[in-house]
């Protein structure tokens, strides 16, 4: 029999750069850009055109669908480590989808030479952090690379889970007069790798904010349902590049106030000394929910009595002014606009 061979026409779209760059892994503007002219043009289709961080999939029901990669410098980091950070970031991609996280895959790549005892630390991260979150992992794979191939060691987590029967988590959903809420402190994440990077040393400890959100989503979820109009996690590229996303893709403005935006005192100090802005440093256990005004004070108050989001802040609207763009009033009422992250401020974050 012989084969039909399908011929695609798919020139290959012009681009900035010639070769890939650490920026274009920031999950700022390079990202989108690569995303944009490659992998949403190319594989485009009904799911991925939804640009969120996972699929909505009906198979008996709604169910998300998730898959990330783990990469990050150092393995081992003041308040984690690889392993739970790769159980929790998958976890909170199913959460930002309204889903509730069941199974993960668990994939490594090990590079040779990876002492067996931190191996094991690994694992038992990974054993606690889904015993928090609720999930079992149940299908994975593991590949081992020649010493130097690699950096000790990489993690890829896929996860399924029903949607909550509340959800109904859309950029379509969006519109002028929307609160924007942040669950907790901002840049904690990020600035704790730092920490480590560059022995810095604080006053107090300053501890990754990686931790599984899903039971704080369900809580949002059995209350207020369709009025929670769209949740996102922002990790590579922080809050500000988020906001950016979300003012694009739902055409719409979005305004923010600095005095709302919650960070801790040191990380702030932290931010300051290495010049960084929090806003686009990278959090692990942080969400921003786009709800109805009608229930922003009521949604921010539920907030608070999780310890997960004891920082919960209203830190702005949704404006039909403005559109696509990201505008913030600062604390001596100027104002300016926030950009998408432009290159690459902290390599291998995550």
């Amino acid at each position: 029999m012989n084969k039909i061979k399908m011929e695609l026409s798919c020139p290959m779209p012009k681009l900035e750069f010639d070769m890939i760059t650490l920026g274009h892994g920031s999950g700022g503007t390079l990202t989108n850009q690569l995303l944009a002219s490659g992998v949403f043009n190319l594989l485009s289709n009904e799911f991925l055109d939804e640009k969120h961080d996972g699929a909505i999939l009906n198979i008996n029901g709604r169910m998300a669908f998730s898959s990330d990669s783990f990469v990050i410098s150092p393995v081992f980091f003041p308040g984690g480590n690889i392993g739970e950070l790769a159980v929790n970031g998958t976890v909170n991609d199913l959460a930002m989808c309204g889903a509730i996280p069941q199974y993960l895959s668990l994939s490594f790549i090990i590079e040779e030479g990876l002492p067996m005892t931190d191996f094991w630390e690994i694992l038992t991260s990974i054993k606690s952090a889904c015993m928090q979150a609720g999930v079992q992992v149940v299908t994975g794979d593991t590949k081992v690379v020649e010493k130097g191939k690699g950096d000790k060691i990489f993690i890829n987590t896929s996860g399924v889970g029903p949607v909550h029967e509340n959800a109904h988590i859309s950029y379509r959903n969006i519109k002028p007069g929307d609160k924007i809420i942040l669950s907790n402190q901002v840049a904690t994440h990020g600035i704790a790798i730092m920490s480590v990077r560059e022995g810095l040393t604080f006053e107090t400890d300053i501890t990754s904010d990686t931790v599984n959100l899903n039971h704080t989503v369900i809580k949002l979820l059995d209350n207020y349902g369709e009025k929670i109009h769209l949740l996102k996690d922002p990790t590579r590229g922080g809050v500000a590049t988020v906001l950016n996303e979300i003012a694009r893709d739902a055409n719409v403005g979005i305004d923010i106030e600095d005095k709302n935006i919650p960070v801790d005192e040191q990380v702030a100090g932290a931010c300051e000394l290495l010049g960084l802005d929090p806003l686009y440093v990278a959090n692990e256990g942080v969400f921003i929910a786009i709800v109805d005004a009608s229930v922003a004070e009521a949604v921010v108050a539920l907030l608070r009595q999780d310890e997960n989001a004891a920082f919960a802040s209203c830190i702005g609207s949704v404006t039909a002014a403005h559109p696509r763009q990201v505008i913030l009033t600062s604390r001596i009422g100027g104002t300016r606009v926030v950009n998408m992250l432009v290159g690459e401020q902290l390599p291998r974050i995550c």
